[in-house]
């Protein structure tokens, strides 16, 4: 079957080597998503194990349309119950990008019309509207004249793991977080550091991958259980198949956070992930921090700005590369942040760079080889 994973800006690369892992076929990178083809094995294990992912969807027609009559014809036409009956309750989301619509909400508006209208024609009642867990989710996506109509497989965005039961103000997407875990091309063989952790998104993330946790081994509901081709036996096969590959990490998971709250709070997701005795989460400022092992991967989320003036928040990057130049000789270190005129107060240049968004904004993800003083280096220095 055809389907559609949508995703992030910049994660798309990441999100289809995913997909390639899982075993998908015909994996076609696109704007904000990945096109690819599979059987029910490969959505259910989708939904269940691509951290990078926002939804799967199938897509189940594609027409043109440049007004509103012309789209509730098409949609009206779709034969309905093929996918659900009229006593099955629906929910309709839209995204549009057009210069002949102006609303999503219009549009999934008139998508529900279309829809109910159909069933009224054939069953002289119409089905019911449901935004909690309806039978059928159905997406519209419009861009310039071309539409396309599928069926959410997800339900729930899949960034919801279901671990995050406390939160401070804005935190960081999870797929955004896990995308970044999976960007520096870490192979799970070294210490992962996140100095700044905040709510322990990040290293909550960096630990579900270290320890091979499929991301929505908690989740209880998507929406593929209520299509009419839901195979119960295969998806019990696939999550036990899931939890048998956990394992334990041996390298070291480490949060560390200037705040008590955010310590606290870190603590908590990570127990609620499953994470109990797999991740060590400490009080301590980055000026301070001392490296938790010899080697190791730190990625962090420093504040950008809403909250410090320009001159302290400039003094507050150039603090983080002098510590990292100090403390941490052999770590890799990748640094995220909307603040460029900052960034370059961390006083080291960066081997690699990457466009990223966290949520409106337009961010850089920076990575920073400490080689100085290397861990190498270091070891010949103490034998002689």
């Amino acid at each position: 079957m055809k389907l559609i994973a949508k995703t992030m800006a910049g994660l798309e690369p990441v999100l289809a080597e995913e997909l390639k892992q899982l075993g998908a076929a015909a994996i076609e990178p696109l704007n904000r998503a990945v096109y690819f083809e599979g059987d029910l094995r490969v959505l259910y294990r989708a939904n269940l194990e691509l951290r990078t992912a926002l939804r799967i969807l199938k897509p189940i027609h594609s027409f043109k349309v440049r007004d509103e009559q012309g789209l509730y014809r098409k949609i009206f036409d779709i034969d309905w119950r093929q996918y659900m009956g009229v006593n099955d309750t629906l929910a309709v989301d839209a995204a549009v990008n057009s210069p002949h619509f102006n609303h999503s909400k219009y549009i999934a508006l008139k998508t529900k019309d279309a829809i109910v209208d159909r069933f009224r024609k054939e069953e002289g009642r119409r089905p019911d509207v449901s935004l909690h867990r309806p039978t059928l989710r159905v997406n519209v996506h419009i861009f310039q004249e071309e539409c396309t109509v599928s069926l959410d497989s997800s339900e729930e965005s899949l960034h919801k793991r279901g671990y995050r039961v406390e939160a401070l103000e804005a935190p960081i997407n999870e797929v955004l977080a896990a995308g970044m875990v999976l960007l520096t091309g870490w192979q799970r063989d070294c210490a992962f550091i996140d100095p700044m952790c905040g709510s322990g998104t990040i290293l909550i993330e960096a630990a579900t991958y270290a320890c091979n946790r499929a991301p929505q081994l908690q989740r209880e509901y998507f929406g593929f259980i209520k299509w009419p081709d839901y195979d119960e036996g295969l998806w019990a096969d696939l999550l036990a198949d899931a939890r048998q590959r956990v394992t334990p990490f041996g390298h070291g998971l480490y949060g560390y956070d200037m705040d008590f709250k955010a310590m606290r709070i870190a603590n908590h997701n990570a127990f609620a992930a499953g994470l109990e005795g797999q991740v060590e989460i400490a009080r301590q400022r980055f000026e301070r921090l001392e490296p938790p092992a010899e080697e190791g991967l730190i990625v962090m989320n420093p504040p950008y700005d809403e909250r410090l003036a320009k001159t302290d928040i400039e003094a507050f990057y150039q603090m983080i590369g002098d510590r990292l130049k100090q403390a941490f000789a052999g770590y890799e270190a990748w640094i995220i942040s909307s603040n460029q005129q900052a960034m370059k107060k961390i006083g080291l240049r960066p081997s690699r760079k990457m466009a990223l968004y966290n949520g409106a904004l337009e961010c850089k993800f920076h990575q920073y080889q400490l080689y100085s003083g290397s861990r190498k280096q270091k070891k010949e220095d103490h034998e002689s």
